[in-house]
């Protein structure tokens, strides 16, 4: 293993997507990690410390989404819910398993855009994935751009330790 990248790749991705049977996508997962935390921040915040927004996690998945994609979506998959909770553990209230848990964090990214019926972009394709992020995480709203998702996935994913 040559970087952290590529452990996080290697323990955490590959090895969720392959457990809940949703090996496509991997590289979507990992760009977007790249882009919403540089794969280190947990919270949204400013220089000074200050919290901006609601996204938490390595993902920067906000709470409306986590509870939407089990209202709307695993509710309807029993199997992938079973799968998902598996994932969660037994976390206290007061610790948010999207924070402090890379399996399930992973799961519910992963998740949110299974349920896009969209076709994902092959994971080659830089250019797609990022439109594929935009449009479907971050949201045409969202404060991410195209471009600031191949600048990070280049410099945190394919950068020079490859």
């Amino acid at each position: 293993m040559s970087t952290g990248v590529d452990q996080f790749r290697f323990f955490v991705v590959h090895p969720v997507l392959t457990y809940l049977g949703l090996t496509s996508g991997e590289e979507l997962v990992i760009g977007t990690a790249a882009q919403e935390s540089n794969f280190h921040y947990l919270d949204q915040v400013d220089s000074s410390g200050r919290v901006l927004g609601p996204g938490i996690g390595l993902y920067q998945m906000e709470q409306a989404t986590h509870d939407d994609i089990w209202e709307n979506f695993l509710k309807y998959k029993p199997d992938l819910a079973l799968k998902c909770r598996l994932l969660k553990g037994d976390f206290p209230d007061t610790m948010h398993p999207l924070l402090g848990n890379l399996y399930y964090a992973t799961a519910m990214t992963r998740v949110h855009y299974y349920r896009v019926k969209a076709a994902l972009p092959p994971p080659t394709n830089l250019i797609g994935l990022a439109s594929y992020w935009k449009q479907y995480y971050n949201t045409t709203s969202g404060a991410g751009t195209i471009d600031q998702f191949i600048a990070n996935y280049k410099k945190y994913v394919d950068g020079p330790a490859h």
